[in-house]
């Protein structure tokens, strides 16, 4: 059992074949492969569409009760309308992936960048209506990050209801000089904004978005190692998620910030080897 929670945006990437996963493997037995590898996931999926009441019967199956799925409000939730307006979409939302139970932990509310200060009222009124759950926001609002009393008035809020202010840093990202097609395109869609790593609750929440360089990303996912082994030693439980430009060495980086934190922390559980063996040496973990 691991003190925090590790992961990616997805399990259901093919570039992993070959190396975290069989080269064989079937796609069908992806989430089976990572779910013995990490113990979360970012629920990007269901932002872009519900999944149907079958598939979540699957994962429920496959997935183990410790596993956490930080499932995304669908964006016609979190992105269309007033948040009030939405309290029956969210009801049914949970219902459909009610068969996953404890897992579904943080839910995770990602706003857009147009959600500003003026709608701080809206967001408590949904965020009350949820209470009983695990909760945790993510903002781009730019006042939300300017240490003013607007962004004051969103941390009283989320710090006063036990709600977690999901961090997302994209400095390795936007450091990089890439003319790639996935460095262009993550850099294009990824927010730019200054860091807060907070902590309003028991499971501060991070996101961590590097580029195609993991030896470049080092420089800036070391920070995060301090800050996730202090929050350890708290005895918080951090949920930490690595993201690269299109995801085919998320789980890389995710091995190698597991790595670089059992340096920090003496006696951190190893995690199980991958299945297939990295072989370039831009994945090795040495």
């Amino acid at each position: 059992m691991l003190p925090y929670f590790l992961g990616c945006p997805s399990w259901n990437e093919a570039a992993w074949r070959g190396s975290v996963y069989p080269a064989d493997l079937r796609s069908a037995d992806r989430l089976e492969h990572y779910c013995r590898l990490f113990n979360a996931v970012e629920g990007n999926t269901t932002f872009y569409a519900r999944p149907a009441a079958d598939t979540v019967a699957r994962w429920a199956e496959v997935m183990p009760a410790t596993f956490r799925f930080c499932a995304k409000l669908p964006r016609d939730i979190s992105h269309e309308g007033d948040l009030r307006d939405q309290l029956a979409a969210t009801r049914s939302f949970l219902e459909l992936l009610a068969p996953l139970g404890a897992r579904v932990a943080p839910l995770w509310l990602q706003l857009p960048a147009s959600f500003g200060p003026q709608r701080l009222g809206e967001l408590g009124d949904w965020l009350e209506a949820f209470a009983s759950r695990a909760l945790a926001v993510e903002v781009r609002h730019p006042a939300f990050f300017a240490k003013g009393d607007e962004e004051r008035a969103l941390n009283r809020l989320l710090h006063g209801l036990g709600v977690e202010r999901i961090c997302l840093d994209s400095r390795a990202l936007f450091s990089c000089q890439s003319s790639a097609p996935a460095v262009l395109h993550a850099q294009a869609k990824k927010p730019r904004l200054p860091i807060r790593p907070t902590a309003f609750s028991q499971a501060p929440q991070v996101r961590f978005i590097g580029g195609p360089d993991l030896e470049a990303n080092q420089t800036f996912l070391e920070p995060w190692v301090d800050k996730v082994a202090g929050w350890i030693e708290q005895g918080l439980t951090p949920y930490v998620f690595l993201h690269t430009p299109d995801n085919q060495l998320a789980a890389a980086q995710a091995l190698r910030f597991h790595a670089s934190l059992g340096t920090r922390l003496p006696g951190l559980p190893a995690l199980p080897e991958p299945t297939a063996q990295v072989a370039t040496p831009q994945l090795d973990l040495l």
